[in-house]
């Protein structure tokens, strides 16, 4: 088929449970290959690579005229992407706080025992519901400090956020975009609402840490505080559903190695790095040149849309050996997963310590499970992809 086509086709629901011979397409229609829609799709390893460390490659939409509101850090450039990533740091990760991520070892694996409580041998349960979805919105939701009471809003505000920002060529965007506009708004008040209640009353959560900065120049502004809570609540359990859930899934798939992993359970941390690669929960991220670009021979002009497609980075036989193959020794593998550059993933720490902590629990339960349903039923986002439910039969 053209190639013209393939950010269609890559994108079309048809494809959400193996996308990978499209990435295949790709590479061989490379580097760079323009689209229907002139945006331009790029899915080879070291052009991506490049691009994601490129100052030259803007992240921030409103270099287009996109949108009207203030984006949260992640979707701006530098000096002000570094300026609030910073602050956003101060609270969660070194140098400032950094026992943030290991302080909750305890915590995470407390609330993995709680939810494992209800696994009986017999049972069907559902990886997604039962697992792999409560477990990080519990955590993250301890992090910021949000009552678990208040998550069922937050799913729904989640979603349609997650909706908002899926990539989606040649399609009317409009009614999506309002939705995730009013999510945003209606989330980010709650959180900031939240955070207002502990001003002058601190406790030990990041949204309070936020309103309790001594320092005038390292406070955010109402308005930077609800973007970034905003932002954190959902990188800080969307990517690692679909992790844990994409990690069963290949386990259950390829049993030796799961037999591998149960016996040798110190190869958990890199076999969460493969699955990074082979399966990663964020498959593409969007960029936008400042200036007519060059990319192998390639001009891109000022402005464009330029998809640079991470999975299939992370699948190229010229930087991998075998890499349609998951392989949990694999060893310098240095994938894309998490992306790269000054945007690498904020939250990486944590979601690696929840996927090996996750795993590590659900391994000894999984040695006779079987998948009632493969392929299992997927989530709309063709960037954000995993599975929407993971039924399996213990």
């Amino acid at each position: 088929m053209d190639a013209e086509t393939l950010l269609a086709r890559i994108t079309d629901y048809a494809s959400r449970p193996n996308p990978y011979p499209l990435y295949t397409e790709l590479r061989a229609a490379g580097p760079v290959v323009r689209q229907a829609d002139d945006s331009y799709l790029i899915g080879t390893y070291h052009e991506v690579a490049a691009l994601l460390h490129d100052p030259r490659m803007s992240v921030d939409p409103r270099t287009r005229g996109d949108v009207a509101h203030n984006p949260p850090f992640l979707r701006l450039d530098d000096p002000e992407h570094h300026r609030l990533r910073t602050l956003a740091m101060r609270p969660f990760g070194p140098p400032h706080s950094p026992d943030r991520v290991d302080a909750m070892r305890g915590e995470i694996d407390q609330i993995i025992k709680e939810l494992l409580a209800s696994f009986e041998t017999g049972r069907q349960i559902d990886i997604v519901d039962d697992f792999a979805y409560p477990l990080p919105v519990t955590v993250i939701c301890r992090l910021l400090g949000v009552p678990r009471e208040g998550e069922p809003l937050f799913a729904a505000w989640s979603d349609a956020l997650i909706t908002a920002a899926d990539v989606r060529p040649d399609q009317d965007t409009t009614d999506v975009d309002e939705a995730g506009n009013q999510a945003r708004i209606e989330m980010g008040g709650y959180l900031v609402d939240l955070a207002e209640q502990r001003r002058g009353r601190p406790t030990d959560d990041m949204l309070s840490a936020f309103v309790n900065e001594p320092d005038p120049a390292l406070r955010l502004t109402q308005e930077e505080l609800a973007t970034t809570a905003v932002l954190l609540f959902i990188a800080g359990h969307e990517t690692t559903v679909n992790l844990i859930t994409n990690g069963v899934l290949t386990l259950l798939r390829q049993p030796e190695h799961l037999d591998q992993l149960r016996s040798d359970p110190a190869l958990l941390p890199r076999a969460v790095e493969e699955l990074l690669r082979y399966e990663p929960p964020l498959q593409m991220r969007e960029r936008f040149p400042h200036a007519d670009i060059d990319v192998a021979g390639t001009t891109i002009p000022e402005g464009a849309s330029v998809v640079l497609a991470l999975a299939s980075g992370n699948r190229d036989p010229m930087r991998f050996h075998e890499p349609d193959r998951f392989e949990p020794t694999r060893t310098d593998n240095q994938h894309l997963g998490f992306g790269s550059g000054i945007h690498l993933c904020y939250g990486g720490p944590l979601a690696r310590l929840e996927a090996q902590a996750a795993l590590g629990a659900l391994i000894p339960h999984l040695g006779t499970a079987r998948l009632v349903e493969d392929p299992p039923p997927y989530r709309q986002s063709a960037m954000l992809r995993g599975p929407r439910h993971l039924p399996i039969q213990l």
